[in-house]
């Protein structure tokens, strides 16, 4: 697949972290034209994108206007994985907006003569920790064990069923842990305690992580649009330098010019401790290692990480300061 000239756009989600990010850069490349989509009462900051609000996404959304003359979706919209969720059912609740309202719009799409849908599925497909010394890769076989992740598997392979039954492509790109300028949840709290002088029992955890600067994973998404090699094809990202979690905030605290005040505390108390406060699954991401390999992206795209670690810290922790400022 390949376009020439100027080709319509969708991006869902755009009122996300991601999707905000998305379309910022897509509606500054010329040879683009973008449409977004947002939940109602939100708004889509990008320059000459025109924004569409959808009440919900479900098997009954109607996505014709969204639609009309696009190329290529690009679908970052979802039920994101919730901590601590209070549903009597999680799994049922991710698969109806997770599952069944994507592959809705997946079929519309095809009605509509999308030639390629890029959908933004998760490391955790893949699993929730590697061993230590070994890597997860794009075409091994999954091992989602949460209800968001098996959400997100179960569209994957509505997704190439659909692409085996018609002409347009499916693209699926599996990113782990994603920060940059406008991060909330757990990476928020990081540079939160870092600011703020929090002494932290994690100076001696030896784990291993791979994370995704926010600018890496678009520059990612914007080579699949057109590149051909990129059809029907999974991918994992990532920034190409992993680190553990006590090196990570030691580079989050030299990006916020702040004193890392970490101390030594034996990884199995710090997860006895979180076990007992129900925290395991917290515990869990600060002391497991997850690994990915970015070689099939590197190889099949000719695609580098734009930036470094320390570059996509930088420009996290430089958001942070200037929200925290209130300028």
């Amino acid at each position: 697949m390949k376009f020439v000239g100027s080709q319509k756009v969708l991006i869902t989600g755009a009122s996300g972290f991601l999707g905000s990010a998305l379309s910022d850069k897509i509606s500054s490349l010329p040879r683009y034209s973008l449409v977004t989509t947002v939940r109602k009462g939100s708004r889509n900051k990008a320059v000459d994108a025109i924004p569409i609000p959808i009440a919900s996404m479900s098997a009954e959304t109607d996505w014709t206007q969204a639609l009309h003359g696009v190329q290529t979706v690009i679908h970052t919209a979802a039920r994101v994985h919730v901590m601590n969720d209070l549903a009597s059912d999680p799994l049922s609740e991710y698969r109806k907006v997770n599952v069944r309202g994507t592959l809705n719009l997946a079929k519309q799409a095809v009605a509509a003569g999308v030639s390629r849908f890029i959908f933004i599925s998760t490391i955790k497909v893949n699993g929730e920790s590697t061993l230590p010394g070994m890597v997860f890769t794009a075409d091994e076989q999954p091992h989602p064990v949460d209800p968001y992740a098996i959400s997100k598997w179960e569209t994957e392979n509505g997704l190439y069923q659909i692409a085996n039954e018609t002409k347009m492509d499916v693209v699926i790109i599996r990113p782990p842990l994603i920060y940059g300028p406008g991060v909330k949840a757990n990476f928020l709290a990081m540079m939160r305690w870092i600011n703020l002088g929090v002494p932290l029992p994690l100076g001696a955890i030896h784990n291993k992580r791979s994370l995704v600067a926010l600018e890496n994973l678009v520059s990612l998404i914007v080579t699949c649009i057109e590149n051909p090699a990129a059809a029907n094809q999974i991918f994992l990202v990532g920034d190409d330098e992993d680190l553990s979690t006590t090196e990570l905030l030691q580079r989050i605290a030299s990006a916020l010019g702040k004193p890392a005040r970490l101390f030594p505390f034996p990884t199995c108390l710090i997860n006895f401790a979180a076990s007992l406060l129900g925290k395991r699954g917290m515990a869990q991401r600060l002391s497991a290692s997850l690994q990915v390999d970015i070689s099939k992206a590197r190889k099949l795209l000719d695609w580098e990480p734009p930036v470094s670690v320390d570059e996509g810290l930088r420009k996290a922790a430089d958001d942070f300061k200037k929200r925290s400022s209130g300028l």
